[in-house]
């Protein structure tokens, strides 16, 4: 068995997968001290995320937005076929009726997931301030509050609690940090934790059980033949043999999947974190900035501040003109921190696989018997990664999964 990528997702699926009962081997492009998407998340699980990316009104909302270098949208302007093709997909998905269909399965994958992480922090011991807090959508305005009210009646209507607070209910929740806003919605199924931490207490218990964690493994590509993946090719020329293979490689996994036929379309959505060690002043509930779509987490003495979606395909540069965004948003919305303090914050950023409809892509490949896909989580891959993990184990076992994901099929897109 061969996992291709030690993401969180991927980790999570080898995982899984061997605890039912199958030898491992995971493959990973970078190598083990190089920080992967995951580890500067969020680190937010959330079951309150049951919209789509794609949904009614996010396409103009983003072009309004592309005016403003700061704001949480922005698309590199370049005329590739791969994004003018993802975006003319973005834009037809983004209907009520698709937001009507996927929500539901949202909604059940992020709940799965977090009782899935409960039974880790026990299984694994804890060690990543796993916490079940919920979440705040804090609004600066009172448009804004009204837009997350109508949000939270949808969350309502799937049964799930939402809390509607005015400015001052808002407040007497967070003594420890000063907001400037008009209310909020707080979601009490939500949870978070620290993502680094977990990836560390995740990869020692998968080397403790003998999986094999191959870091600084490029893979150059794949042997099949009669409808089977024979094995991996990685760049230094020697064939990884495999009875299968998952395919969880985040954003790099269209261009691997490409040469096995499957059409993956995704675009790598760059975001940013800064990740204050001391701050002055601490956040009790995980927040999430509405207006602005930037997330804010306590992770132990920690506070992590993060967001903006940049479609700029693989730069690895980073653009100062988001982090400075993200930190005008923080000192908006929390008008008691220091600018000082965000600036000189250690600053990360990474690449989440954004698929056009805004689900992930999970499921056996048409064409190989053998090869399962897991990946497209956008900004979910952390939320979602242990029932994907718990679901591609399902799969490659041949046994019926808990939850339909027919809507995640991987051959979707032709």
């Amino acid at each position: 068995m061969v996992v291709v990528g030690a993401g969180i997702v991927g980790l999570a699926s080898a995982y899984y997968l061997r605890r039912a009962g199958f030898e491992v081997t995971v493959l990973e492009r970078d190598p083990e001290e190089r920080a992967t998407t995951s580890h500067g998340n969020a680190g937010m699980v959330v079951p309150s995320h049951f919209v789509p990316l794609a949904a009614p009104g996010v396409v103009a909302q983003g072009l309004r937005w592309m005016a403003d270098p700061r704001s949480p949208f922005y698309v590199k302007p370049r005329l590739r076929a791969d994004l003018l093709a993802w975006g003319w997909r973005f834009w037809r998905a983004g209907t009520t009726a698709h937001v009507t269909r996927s929500a539901p399965l949202l909604l059940a994958l992020n709940l799965a997931s977090r009782d899935a992480y409960v039974e880790l922090d026990a299984e694994l011991g804890g060690g990543f301030a796993f916490e079940r807090q919920g979440l705040t959508m804090l609004c600066a305005t009172e448009r804004g509050l009204e837009e997350e009210a109508r949000v939270a009646a949808l969350a309502a209507g799937l049964g799930m609690r939402a809390e509607v607070l005015d400015g001052r209910e808002a407040q007497a929740r967070e003594p420890g940090i000063e907001l400037a806003v008009a209310g909020g919605v707080h979601y009490p199924e939500d949870a978070h934790l620290d993502p680094a931490a977990f990836m560390r207490v995740l990869q020692r218990r998968l080397a403790a059980d003998g999986v094999a964690l191959r870091f600084g493994t490029r893979v150059a590509g794949f042997e099949a033949t009669n409808g089977r993946v024979e094995g991996v090719r990685v760049a230094a020329g020697a064939l990884v043999r495999a009875d299968h293979v998952v395919l969880a490689a985040g954003s790099w996994t269209g261009a691997l999947a490409r040469p096995l036929g499957l059409r993956l379309p995704m675009q790598p959505g760059k975001g940013y974190s800064l990740t204050l060690e001391r701050p002055s002043q601490r956040l009790r509930v995980p927040s999430i900035l509405a207006e602005a779509r930037v997330a804010v987490t306590r992770m132990g003495e920690r506070l992590r501040v993060g967001g903006t979606m940049e479609l700029a395909g693989f730069d690895e540069g980073a653009n100062e003109a988001r982090v400075q965004g993200i930190i005008g948003s923080a000192l908006r919305y929390f008008p008691g921190l220091a600018r000082a303090e965000l600036e000189t914050a250690p600053r990360w950023h990474g690449f989440r696989p954004c698929s056009p409809d805004g689900l992930p892509y999970l499921g056996r490949s048409p064409r190989h018997a053998n090869l399962t896909v897991a990946t497209g989580h956008s900004m979910m891959g952390v939320s979602l990664a242990p029932v994907t993990g718990r679901l591609v184990a399902q799969l490659v076992a041949g046994e019926a999964p808990q939850l339909d994901v027919t809507a995640l099929r991987v051959d979707r897109f032709g």
